[in-house]
């Protein structure tokens, strides 16, 4: 298994990494202080934490619906985080154009899962030799992300995360096949698991994407009994009035006891080889 380094963060060598924060940058102060709360309790649990964030979010349901504060304001506040907290930054781009400004701020560009096979995106994210987190499509088959990983180490960087999110079952549905952790896995990168967006229920709610957030519990469990190198939650302070992604967010103050039993099923796993 790769291993890769990300200031004090080492994804593939050990115990997962966790990939917390909210959906969207809803105001400076409010992303500060979730960031401030999550740096806590990895802290005081001994966890490696990547905070995620994003500027944009240009695939919403509606035309309507809250994107963010774009990339000006959104980069700027993403670097006063990653300064002030000193804490790897991860967010998406959503466009070529965006790369090289987005590369100058975090640590890991992520490629979202429906752009996964965007090959221009891709290169030109890699290019600028950030880490690269490919999410895998809801419509790709785990054995056919290597296709995306292939876009992105043709530039000579090899530093990539694919992370699962589960698969479009039917309409507005997704479901996880946890045989595409170990599969995604043999191809020797590290592979990382999405709690919150894999409970999602795209367009389920007419203008917006539904979600039952009570199940993402469930599935990180499981994702980390099965074997994986990283989490990915996104985490709000009351997702009930959260302005993207509420109803599949983990509310920030039942995080601490969940990561407590992803930690605890992690040792008791990580305890047996596997043939």
């Amino acid at each position: 298994m790769k291993q890769i380094k990300v200031g004090d963060v080492t994804i593939g060598a050990g115990s997962p990494v966790f990939i917390l924060g909210p959906c969207v940058i809803e105001d400076e102060g409010s992303t500060l202080a979730t960031l401030d709360e999550l740096k806590r309790i990895t802290s005081a649990l001994g966890l490696q934490f990547v905070f995620k964030a994003s500027y944009d979010k240009a695939n919403r349901t509606s035309v309507k619906s809250f994107r963010g504060p774009g990339i000006k304001e959104g980069l700027r506040i993403l670097k006063k985080a990653r300064d002030e907290f000193k804490v790897p930054i991860l967010t998406d781009v959503h466009c070529k154009a965006d790369v090289a400004e987005v590369a100058e701020v975090v640590d890991i560009i992520q490629i979202p899962a429906f752009l996964s096979r965007q090959t221009d995106l891709i290169i030109e994210a890699a290019k600028t030799g950030r880490v690269i987190n490919i999410k895998k499509g809801q419509f790709m088959a785990p054995e056919d992300i290597i296709r995306s990983v292939d876009k992105a180490a043709s530039t000579g960087n090899d530093m990539i995360i694919i992370t699962e999110r589960g698969v479009s079952f039917g309409y507005n549905n997704l479901v996880v096949d946890f045989r595409a952790l170990p599969i995604m896995r043999s191809l020797g990168y590290p592979v990382v698991f999405d709690a919150t967006h894999s409970v999602q229920r795209p367009g389920g709610l007419g203008a917006c994407s539904g979600g039952d957030r009570d199940m993402a519990r469930y599935l990180a469990r499981a994702a980390v009994a099965v074997g994986v190198d990283g989490v990915f939650m996104e985490v709000h302070k009351d997702p009930d009035k959260a302005l993207c992604d509420g109803p599949n967010s983990i509310a920030l103050s039942g995080l601490e006891g969940l990561l407590k039993e992803l930690s605890a099923i992690d040792s008791i796993v990580r305890g047996f080889s596997v043939k």
